[in-house]
Formats: C-alpha cells, sequence, structure tokens
C-alpha cells in the first residue's frame, strides 16, 4: 500500500515504461517513413483521432469512477471493522463480570479480545490468499488454533469461537440476556464486514468492457501520429509519448483500484489497519484497572 502523500515518479512511469518505449519506436518509425520517403497521402485529419480519443477518454472516466467506488468500499469497510473491534472489546471488558471468580473472568476476556485480533490478521490475509495462521498464533491457544484447522477460512471459524463463549458467558450468568443480544451485535456487523469483503474479492470486474477499452485505445495510439506529423514534424513523438502516457496512466490506475485486496501498492492497507487495531486493543486491555475519578458530595449550608 502507498503510504506516502509524494509518490516516486519512478514508480509511476515504471509501470507503463513497456507501453512507452513501443509508442515511441512506433512514433519514431512512422516520422522517419512519412520525411524520407515522402509518404504523404497517408495522413489522417486530427478530427479523427481527436473523437476518437474524446470517446476513449469518457470509458475510461466511467471505468475510474467505477474501480474507485470499489476500492472506496473496500475502505469503508475497514472503517467499520476497526469501530467494531473497539467496540466488542470495550463490551467485553465492561458488560461480562463475575465478583465470585475475578481471575477466571480477566482470563476469558483476554482470550476474547486477542482472538479479535487475531480475527482481523487472519481476515486480512484471508483476502489475499495467504496463510493467516503465523498471525493467528500469537493470539490463540493451542486448542483454538487446532480447531480452526477443519476452516479453510479461518476467519469464520474465530468468529464461531467468539460465538460459542458469548453463549457460555450467557449460560454462566456472566452476562445478562439483554447483554448478550448487545454483544452478538457487534458480531453480526462483524460478519457482515466479512461478507462485504467476500464479495468485493470474488466479483470480477467485466473483462470485456476491460478489453474493449484496452482495444479501442491501442487503435487510437495508432491512428494518432499520422495526424500528429504534419502539426508537430520532429516534435511529434514526444508529443505523442506525453499524449498516450496519460491514456495509459488512467487504465494502470483503473486496473490496480479495481481489485482493492490483491496485496498491490495501491490496495486497502489491511496489515496496516489491523495493527493499528491490535494496537488499540492491547492498549484498552491494559487500561482497564484505570482509576475512576470520583466527585466529592456537595456541601450545602442553611444560614
Amino acid at each position: 500500500m502507498l503510504l506516502k502523500k509524494n509518490i516516486p515518479v519512478r514508480y509511476i512511469f515504471g509501470k507503463i515504461k513497456y507501453e512507452i518505449l513501443f509508442v515511441a519506436i512506433y512514433g519514431f518509425a512512422i516520422e522517419v517513413i512519412y520525411k524520407n520517403f515522402n509518404i504523404t497521402d497517408i495522413s489522417i485529419p486530427m478530427t479523427v483521432p481527436t473523437v476518437l480519443g474524446t470517446i476513449i477518454s469518457l470509458l475510461l472516466a466511467f471505468r475510474s469512477n467505477q474501480a474507485y467506488d470499489r476500492w472506496w468500499e473496500a475502505r469503508q469497510i475497514w472503517g467499520a471493522i476497526v469501530n467494531d473491534s473497539r467496540t466488542l472489546a470495550r463490551q467485553v471488558m465492561f458488560l461480562i463480570d463475575d465478583p465470585y471468580d475475578p481471575d477466571q473472568i480477566e482470563g476469558f476476556k483476554n482470550r476474547i479480545i486477542k482472538r479479535q485480533i487475531a480475527w482481523c490478521y487472519a481476515l486480512a490475509h484471508g483476502l489475499r490468499k495467504e496463510d493467516p495462521m503465523p498471525d493467528i498464533e500469537k493470539y490463540v491457544s493451542p486448542e483454538e488454533s487446532e480447531s480452526l484447522q477443519d476452516y479453510d477460512n479461518k476467519h469464520v471459524g474465530l468468529i464461531q469461537l467468539h460465538a460459542r463463549d458469548y453463549n457460555n458467558a450467557l449460560k454462566q450468568g456472566w452476562v445478562n440476556p439483554y447483554q448478550q443480544i448487545e454483544m452478538d451485535a457487534t458480531l453480526t456487523r462483524l460478519v457482515d464486514s466479512m461478507g462485504k469483503c467476500e464479495r468485493i474479492k470474488n466479483t470480477v470486474f467485466p473483462s470485456t468492457y476491460s478489453l474493449y477499452i484496452h482495444l479501442a485505445l491501442h487503435f487510437f495510439i495508432l491512428l494518432l501520429p499520422f495526424g500528429l506529423v504534419e502539426l508537430f514534424g520532429f516534435l511529434m513523438v514526444p508529443v505523442l509519448i506525453v499524449i498516450t502516457g496519460c491514456f495509459f496512466l488512467i487504465e494502470k490506475m483503473a486496473i490496480h483500484l479495481q481489485d482493492p485486496f490483491e496485496n498491490k501498492p495501491t490496495d486497502t492497507p489491511m496489515l496496516t489497519i489491523s495493527r493499528n487495531i491490535e494496537r488499540d486493543l492491547k492498549q484498552m486491555m491494559r487500561d482497564k484497572q484505570m482509576p475512576v475519578a470520583v466527585q466529592q458530595p456537595s456541601h450545602f449550608y442553611v444560614l
């Protein structure tokens, strides 16, 4: 994920270096043939590439908007995961209670909160088709780690473990039914966010739409030198590179944004967000014993 505000120029043009090389060679060849062999009959009025370029611009703008919508939806989903993870930790810390066995309760709370950290990492790695177990095993017990082997999607198994512990807390009387409903609602929102991420991941951007735009763009590039050669002469090649470079950059941007979970530099920074969740939840666990300020009663004097 590109987290810097200033993107290196080398990175930008590195994505289209082969396309630019092809355009430069093609434009130079057209210019040499046009000048040396005095072939002036093959020139094309600029109206033709102008109209075609306008159409391609509209198509690229539409595709870029659709790709950005997918990327922005993914970022909103992970923003909701941040909020719901903090809510889950707060509910676990302050709603679950048993004055007769505080040590067991503290272990129970810590287990759920650590498991939530593992869930965030599991979802992030799962969306990228990576093995999440190295990060999961740091936060769950060996028994829970063993039970996750039956799940293809480890984040689904972790949610099931959450639900089992919530049900056990209700049976033990550590929470009342109303508290359990609120805690389960938070769990439901996490499941909803998980499903939305999987929908974006598994919904492929229409390949035919991309193919048609790509073919039209290359046809536009093949025609453009014949319209520029009479106007710019030997400057035709750099002008051609600048114009086509803009089109190629917009196309590449749309391609990268349309799949926000593919571990590309432009994808949603899921691991960075997971590390922030880990930091916040650990701090909440440490601060649960913070002293509460008690307001002193006011004294009134009747004269």
